[in-house]
């Protein structure tokens, strides 16, 4: 009896050693192991050893090098924005469609609902598993000259965009603007030396890859959401069990506030007169002209791919019309 209880004794103490589990993540930020992005996914792992998992980070400055790593199998999971990852789950990829979450309260309700258990089935697609979604700013248009303040002042303008956004380059298209192909890592570049008119980013950026040089003193932001992105890890569906992932996506919400304080903190930092306030008069007009190039990004109509899930335009349509019931979307005929 001594020696069997001696025996469970030694399992016990060893069981927990077993049970944990080794992970490797690439994790992009375009600062490294110093970013304010990589700090939050190490807080997220931290988080993750108290559930038996132990992830070892590895930090890439180039968002296309970390993906390629991932898919080429160097790391088990990586965490990158939803521009790079939507490949993997097109669901949780269009949470960032353009104009369909126009406040951060609306983001906040979004995320709850995708962190619930029964949101599980719609974060695996293929071979792949979404293990967290943690916000990462609204995206602001940057300009170089403070009256290109509406979509028809775009027309003409050379405009940084991601050629790997099948989204915005239908956006851009759509404004008659000029598509001017970029990624990442030198999109700020071309902003900040002239060789683009606007560029797209979250409030980051203005410091981080200093935009400020790219507005001078004639440009500005224009102060309005153009898109909620986030940060998403994604996994192979074979690396963490069902409840793990699933109590992974209950932290990673739980990450909200911390998040949240840091856009808000970057935003703030901003100097006032460097924003470019967008009459309310205005506001509806843009927000149909998005609604419109959502459902041809849902569909693909219109020369347009398609980009955007149908459960997720219909998820963001009944948050917005649940805020904002007066909308003129939330009576349309053809409403998402």
């Amino acid at each position: 009896m001594i020696r069997k209880s001696l025996a469970a004794l030694s399992f016990a103490a060893v069981a927990p050693m077993a049970a944990a589990q080794s992970v490797t993540m690439c994790v992009f930020d375009v600062i490294g192991a110093n970013g304010d992005m990589y700090n939050m996914v190490k807080d997220y792992a931290l988080e993750m050893k108290a559930h038996g998992v132990d992830f070892e980070l590895r930090p890439y400055t180039d968002e296309g090098v970390a993906v390629g790593d991932f898919n080429s199998g160097q790391c088990d999971a990586v965490a990158a924005t939803d521009l790079r990852t939507r490949p993997f789950n097109r669901f949780t990829g269009s949470i960032s469609a353009v104009g369909a979450i126009p406040t951060y309260d609306d983001l906040k309700t979004t995320l709850a609902t995708l962190a619930q258990a029964k949101a599980a089935p719609l974060m695996k697609q293929g071979d792949y598993e979404v293990l967290g979604i943690v916000p990462a700013g609204a995206g602001y248009l940057f300009v170089n000259d403070r009256s290109i303040d509406t979509a028809g002042e775009l027309a003409g303008k050379r405009m940084a965009t991601l050629d790997y956004q099948k989204d915005a380059i239908h956006m851009v298209n759509h404004v008659k603007a000029t598509v001017v192909p970029s990624d990442i890592t030198n999109f700020a570049g071309k902003f900040n030396n002239g060789s683009v008119d606007t560029a797209y980013a979250p409030a980051f950026a203005y410091e981080a890859l200093e935009l400020y040089k790219g507005i001078g003193e004639d440009g500005g932001i224009v102060d309005y959401p153009l898109a909620q992105l986030t940060i998403q890890v994604i996994a192979r569906d074979d690396v963490l069990d069902d409840d793990t992932a699933q109590k992974s996506r209950e932290v990673a919400w739980g990450m909200y506030g911390q998040a949240m304080d840091l856009i808000q903190r970057q935003e703030s930092a901003i100097p006032e007169e460097k924003w470019i306030r967008i009459p309310d008069a205005d506001i509806e007009g843009y927000q149909e002209m998005f609604r419109e190039n959502r459902l041809q990004l849902r569909d693909g109509t219109d020369g347009a791919n398609k980009v955007y899930h149908p459960k997720m335009m219909s998820l963001l349509s009944k948050i917005r019309c649940s805020s904002n019931p007066g909308a003129s979307e939330c009576t349309a005929p053809d409403r998402e």
